[in-house]
């Protein structure tokens, strides 16, 4: 059973923003997504959410990432280009990793493949959402191990001095490694404290950031951190 948005009465309902061609589809998730307790506004293409994003400042946007006129890899970085940092869930048909590494390079903070499961898609909503939340107690708390830093309330994050800029989603799998040095983590204990959920589906997104988060930390050919353990999942390590 999903969790709605918001059980407080009279609390304000967080507002997504859904882009999205098909018109089936748009509605589907309109009212799926009203009915959960968030409020909706609808774009047909990029091009239209571009000109109402600003008027409707969304806690989230959930765009598809084949549509006519402006897909949603060119809006994508159409807004992160403008400076507009509102979490974006993209959704797409094309399921080879190629293609969801180019939905992150654009600045998406986390991807879906199609089709999904409701529940799937309200639980990414609901981890977005979560990591734009202020954690009390986390003010100047810096975590690091090895030559790696990261600064929690500025979200800096440098290996050795130099910069990385990391999405939403591999700054809280990097979080997640850097609160649990040295030990071996499997598959489901990172689904669920990152995601806040294991879909079988899910595994493959989950190999696709740990090489995205390996990719940033190791750009400047540094050694590995983030370690494979062969049929378990992954540890944090020097060496």
């Amino acid at each position: 059973m999903s969790t709605p948005a918001s059980s407080t009465p009279g609390a304000e309902r967080p507002r997504v923003l859904v882009v999205e061609d098909d018109r089936a589809v748009r509605e589907s998730l309109r009212r799926s997504l009203e009915f959960n307790g968030y409020a909706v506004r609808l774009a047909a293409d990029g091009a239209e959410a571009l000109a109402v994003i600003g008027e409707t400042d969304p806690a989230v946007v959930v765009m598809d990432v084949m549509m006519p006129r402006l897909d949603g890899l060119e809006t994508t970085r159409a807004l992160r280009a403008a400076g507009n940092d509102v979490p974006l869930l993209v959704l797409t048909a094309r399921d080879a990793v190629g293609d969801r590494v180019e939905g992150l390079d654009a600045g998406a903070d986390d991807y879906l493949t199609k089709p999904f499961a409701l529940q799937e898609l309200l639980a990414r909503i609901r981890a977005l959402l979560r990591r734009t939340t202020p954690t009390p107690g986390e003010d100047d708390e810096v975590l690091a191990f090895s030559d790696l830093t990261m600064n929690v309330a500025t979200r800096e994050v440098d290996r050795a001095g130099r910069s990385i800029d990391l999405t939403r989603t591999e700054f809280a799998l990097l979080e997640m490694f850097l609160r649990r040095p040295r030990r071996v983590l499997d598959r489901s204990f990172i689904l669920e404290e990152v995601w806040g959920f294991d879909f079988p589906t899910s595994a493959n997104s989950l190999e696709v950031y740990v090489g995205y988060v390996r990719r940033k930390t190791e750009a400047a050919g540094e050694h590995r951190l983030i370690h494979t353990v062969r049929g378990v999942g992954y540890v944090l390590k020097a060496g």
